[in-house]
Order: structure tokens, then C-alpha cells, then sequence
């Protein structure tokens, strides 16, 4: 799979990239982290060029989160819970998990797999206003991408260990950063009741 990715990386380049990103931040199953690492060591090698790359990727990422808010906005969380009654459950536990940590969700959300397509449908849908979730999301964003494209950039021609270990350790790095995300939950609501 991931020579496939690097033929693709080397034939489309930036569009695919961004279209990529657009439409796996969106839901549609793409490997957005091993496009994102793939594409870092692609620009280490000099067969892609670092403007356009690291503009495809955060412009992809970004509009795709959007277009996640916009559909939270327009349509709204009681219609998704009836047209996509078999995904209930998913919808509710991210507005739950939204409204335990707010935007901080947003934020770090693109590292935990499967939540980045749901917190701003959730976040759109009522929860938080635009410009706050853009503050959220899109720094979100930017992070999510640079890490990703930063990893392949540094691993070099070692990218393909370097992918394996982050596919074997997805699961690990997740658990890490909802712990995290828990123990700021926790400092928070101690805080809150602190004050009241």
C-alpha cells in the first residue's frame, strides 16, 4: 500500500494531497496519516516541493474540518440521529466527549482515529460558535498536519519503519492523549467546584 502512496504522491502531488486530506478530514476512509508521513519524506528526498505540500496539506485538512462544522450547522444533530441511525451512538458519545472537554476536543481530536470526522459536526451542531471553533480546529489542524509531515520529513528514506511504528502505536498514542485529555477534564471541573 504505501508504494501505491508514493506513486500517487509523485504523479498528482499537491492536489491529490489536498484532496486527500479534504475528504478524509470529511469521513471517507483515506490514510490521512500515512499520506501526510509519506509526503514529509517525499519533500526530504526533493520529489515534492515544500511550499505546495505543506499548503495542500493544512488547506485540505482545514476546509475538509470545516465542511464538517458546516454539515453539524446546516443539518443539524437530530437529523443526522435519524438519517444515520445505525451511528447514533458515535454522534452522541462525541457531543458527550464535547461537552466534557470543549474545544480542547477540537484540538487534539485529530489524533484520536475515527473522532477528528465527528467533533465538528458535533461542534457545529449547536455546541460552539464558529469562531471559536475555528481557533480550536484549525490549530488543531496545523498540528496535526505539521507532526505528520514532520515525521516523514525527518525519517527520510526510513519512512517505511517509521509508518509501521506509528500504525503499531496508534493505539497507545491514542490512549495517551485521551488520559490527557481526562486529566485536564478532571483539573477543570476541581477548579470549577473550587470557585463555587
Amino acid at each position: 500500500m504505501e508504494h501505491e502512496v508514493v506513486g500517487w504522491l509523485l504523479r498528482y502531488g499537491a492536489p491529490l494531497l489536498f484532496f486527500a486530506q479534504l475528504f478524509g478530514i470529511f469521513g471517507v476512509p483515506i490514510p490521512d496519516e500515512l499520506l501526510l508521513t509519506v509526503a514529509g519524506a517525499l519533500v526530504a528526498s526533493g520529489r515534492l516541493q515544500l511550499p505546495s505540500t505543506v499548503l495542500a496539506a493544512f488547506s485540505g485538512c482545514l476546509t475538509g474540518i470545516t465542511l464538517s462544522y458546516a454539515v453539524g450547522r446546516w443539518v443539524g444533530v437530530k437529523v443526522l440521529h435519524a438519517r444515520f441511525a445505525r451511528h447514533r451512538d458515535v454522534l452522541e458519545r462525541a457531543q458527550h466527549w464535547f461537552r466534557r472537554f470543549g474545544g480542547w476536543l477540537l484540538t487534539f481530536g485529530y489524533f484520536i482515529p475515527g473522532v477528528r470526522h465527528v467533533t465538528a459536526i458535533a461542534a457545529g451542531s449547536g455546541c460552539l460558535e464558529y469562531r471559536r471553533f475555528a481557533v480550536f480546529a484549525y490549530t488543531g489542524g496545523i498540528i496535526w498536519c505539521s507532526v505528520f509531515l514532520a515525521i516523514g520529513y525527518f525519517a527520510g528514506d526510513r519512512w517505511p519503519a517509521v509508518v509501521a511504528a506509528v500504525r503499531t502505536h496508534t493505539v497507545r498514542i491514542a490512549v495517551i492523549g485521551g488520559s490527557a485529555l481526562a486529566v485536564y477534564a478532571i483539573l477543570r471541573v476541581a477548579a470549577q467546584r473550587r470557585r463555587t
